[in-house]
């Protein structure tokens, strides 16, 4: 969960925290949900992370069945 999508997808790209995203050569973002209240969205975030592998490859190719990167489009120009 972030208050700064477009912040922390570009962290992720650069690779600057050890984190998952950095041990996996993740850098594409192909999913998000945005959430006015931090508490429903930590509460869907839990509730994803308990979901089986292909409930989440459903929900991700349902809205983006090429898994494109979405971030230029939420972060707009460079």
């Amino acid at each position: 969960m972030t208050n700064d999508l477009i912040r922390r997808v570009a962290e992720h790209k650069l690779q600057l925290a050890e984190s998952f995203t950095k041990e996996y050569g993740v850098v594409k973002l192909v999913y998000f949900e945005q959430f006015d209240d931090p508490q429903n969205a930590i509460k869907r975030e839990k509730r994803l992370k308990k979901w089986k592998r292909d409930w989440k490859i459903a929900l991700i190719e349902k809205d983006n069945p090429d898994w494109n990167d979405l971030y230029p489009e939420i972060a707009g120009p460079p």
